[in-house]
């Protein structure tokens, strides 16, 4: 039996943001977002769909949810780190916040939005997995406005065995860091939990489905490898400007390699890494 690795971006977006799990989303929710009354529904914006992800270009593999008091939830899936990655969360978050007003509308009508990232990647000097960054006063913590929340799970710092998960919210963040390793399928008794395992499952995928998953893990694994030779080969030389033309090497070797083997844009390849476009279409050039 072989799951999807839940950690990449395409496989998340499968399990809790199809059109058929509004369930696995709304449990997952709940038992993670600190709110003050649970989730009763939600809506899924731009669901996985197997056709739009053909290529890979251009297409948002982030999970957003509406919930039934007009809040946005944007959930991210990230693997890699980079340069820019907190501000790049706060801008997205605040963006979504704004485009809410239109001309006209008035700033009290405005919803708030949470955003919840995952991450596969120490962030913060702490050792809880789980923080929440709100707008807070410096010296007695007052609150400001709760419409802008930015919570974040980091997954090397939950160390749980699937023994010691007694909460939905351990399990959920357990299947989520070990789906890929799983052998047999864990015995759950949440129906919402056994759901998101069966998606995961692979038997049950389409070839296409299979080869975009593979493809997507492919493509990660050769980014993140390719960042780290480059880091390795600067160290070798042991020199402050090696390490710079290595690391700008490598990068700029990533991105070919994601534009000639995934079939992506020098646009998206660009904002992805964040990298100069035209510095990318001059070596594409050379």
């Amino acid at each position: 039996m072989r799951f999807l690795n839940i950690k990449t971006d395409y496989a998340f977006k499968k399990v809790f943001g199809s059109e058929n799990s509004k369930g696995i989303l709304k449990s997952f929710l709940n038992s993670t977002l600190d709110l003050q009354s649970p989730i009763d529904d939600l809506k899924i914006v731009d669901p996985y769909n197997v056709p739009k992800l053909r290529g890979m270009k251009e297409t948002a593999v982030d999970v957003k949810a509406i919930l039934e008091d007009k809040t946005k939830v944007i959930i991210e899936m990230q693997i890699l780190n980079h340069d820019g990655f907190e501000s790049r969360i706060l801008y997205n978050t605040a963006k979504n916040y704004a485009n809410q007003l239109d001309r006209g509308i008035e700033y009290k009508l405005l919803n708030p939005v949470i955003a919840l990232t995952i991450v596969n990647f120490k962030m913060f000097q702490f050792d809880k997995y789980k923080s929440l960054f709100a707008l807070l006063e410096k010296e007695n913590f007052s609150e400001y406005k709760d419409d802008i929340r930015l919570q974040f799970i980091e997954l090397p710092k939950f160390k749980k065995t699937i023994e010691e998960c007694n909460t939905i919210e351990d399990k959920w963040i357990y299947f989520i860091k070990n789906a890929r390793g799983m052998e047999v399928a864990p015995a759950f008794k949440d129906p919402n939990l056994i759901e998101a395992v069966a998606i995961a499952n692979t038997a049950s995928m389409t070839k296409e489905e299979l080869e975009i998953q593979d493809k997507r893990e492919e493509f990660l694994f050769i980014q993140r490898n390719s960042i780290e030779k480059a880091k390795r080969e600067s160290r070798e030389e042991g020199l402050e400007e090696g390490l710079e033309r290595g690391i700008e090497k490598g990068i700029l070797e990533t991105a070919i390699t994601m534009i000639k083997e995934f079939n992506l844009s020098a646009e998206v390849v660009a904002k992805k890494l964040n990298i100069s476009i035209d510095q990318l279409k001059k070596h594409l050039s050379e």
